[in-house]
């Protein structure tokens, strides 16, 4: 991006100037007025020196993304485990108000990683909530409730607890799986689980099935859709999800009907599946903890 430099005029500079007010830095009497002078360039300077920037008064592409980081309240979007990691300020409130409640995160750090999903996931389970490590609206009303409990405790207090990834990463190492997306729905589904058990260990063995690759040696191949029929794939195991409930235990039971070395199961997801993103992350948790739970 092309540096917002101090003189310069225009909506990048009334975006910046908007960011900076809602965290609290003095504007002077013109406020949001798309000009880069004056107290805006000073209130630039200020935001570099707390966030350990360089202190040139320019808004480049770090000092942009520090901005944006610190610009989110938690609530303001979906918090859940991927590459690249979520980082910002609703980050760290999250993991602030887990460590103080007990559900270990580590370090206080503003980076949803495998450690953060895991206590998210005791959180919600404690809460009585689903537990899949998504940080959406019902979750962050139930913390918001706790408000009282958490704010202004040491958010320390539990950070070098006992903590792991929320699911098994040796296993995720060496679990032989190869995932294919039969439908528009299934791709969409294939893909986050793979990106769910690289977010877990860099180290993951289980790999996506494309069309420039057509065949594989793997172990277990997972064929997930939305639509597909018995018909569709004949002489293949069918494991129907249509909730959180043994999907693991009808996997296992799955891959043991099939004869040979290499096992071929198809995933037929439930046909109220929405689509949309909390659905899919929500389908993706589930099925990478059934291959978690099977392989271990």
């Amino acid at each position: 991006m092309r540096p917002v430099r101090p003189g310069d005029r225009g909506p990048a500079v009334e975006d910046i100037q908007r960011r900076l007010l809602a965290l609290g830095f003095d504007l002077g009497r013109t406020g949001v007025d798309g000009v880069f002078l004056g107290a805006t360039a000073e209130a630039v300077r200020e935001f570099q020196m707390r966030h350990e920037l360089a202190e040139d008064g320019q808004v480049g592409e770090r000092t942009w993304s520090a901005l944006v980081d610190a610009s989110f309240a938690l609530g303001d979007r979906m918090l859940y485990l991927r590459l690249p990691h979520f980082h910002g300020r609703d980050v760290t409130m999250l993991q602030q108000a887990l460590n103080a409640l007990g559900f270990a995160c580590g370090a206080v750090d503003g980076i949803f990683g495998a450690f953060t999903e895991r206590a998210t996931r005791e959180f919600q389970r404690n809460a009585g909530l689903p537990s899949d490590g998504i940080v959406g609206a019902n979750s962050v009303r139930t913390l918001m409730n706790l408000r009282h409990v958490w704010e202004g405790k040491d958010a320390g207090a539990h950070s070098a607890a006992h903590i792991a990834p929320a699911r098994a990463a040796e296993v995720l190492e060496r679990a032989d799986v190869v995932v294919v997306g039969e439908d528009d729905i299934g791709v969409r589904v294939a893909e986050r689980l793979i990106n769910l058990a690289l977010a877990t260990t860099d180290r993951a063995r289980i790999h996506i099935l494309t069309d420039q690759v057509e065949e594989t040696t793997a172990a277990v191949v997972l064929r997930i859709c939305a639509t597909c029929t018995a018909a569709a794939v004949p002489g293949r195991p069918v494991v129907h999800v249509h909730g959180p409930e043994g999907v693991a235990s009808r996997l296992l039971t799955a891959l043991e009907a099939v004869p040979g070395a290499s096992h071929e199961v198809v995933i037929e997801l439930d046909a109220e599946h929405s689509g949309d993103e909390l659905a899919d992350q929500r389908t993706a948790v589930l099925l990478l903890d059934a291959v978690c739970v099977v392989f271990d």
